[in-house]
């Protein structure tokens, strides 16, 4: 499944740099995930590098999102191509 951001999000920018799949947009007034590009590192990391870096604890999982490991490996091999 993406990942979103809840409202505790304080735009600190941590994680969209972190983000290797650029899925992370900046919002108003609290950043976005794109769920079109979040892979949830899958093939990338072991974790999500922006759940690892985020200061407040702001990104879950999106339930209304959901995928599996063979689907979130699909879409990142899918962004790779784009690049």
């Amino acid at each position: 499944m993406a990942l979103i951001i809840n409202d505790e999000c304080i735009a600190c920018d941590a994680c969209r740099e972190e983000c290797p799949t650029l899925a992370i947009e900046e919002g108003d007034p609290i950043y976005y995930i794109d769920p079109d590009r979040c892979t949830e590192c899958v093939g990338i990391y072991d974790e999500p590098a922006c759940i690892s870096v985020c200061p407040v604890d702001c990104i879950v999982p999106d339930k209304d999102n959901v995928e599996t490991i063979a689907e979130l490996q699909f879409k990142y091999k899918n962004l790779e191509i784009e690049e």
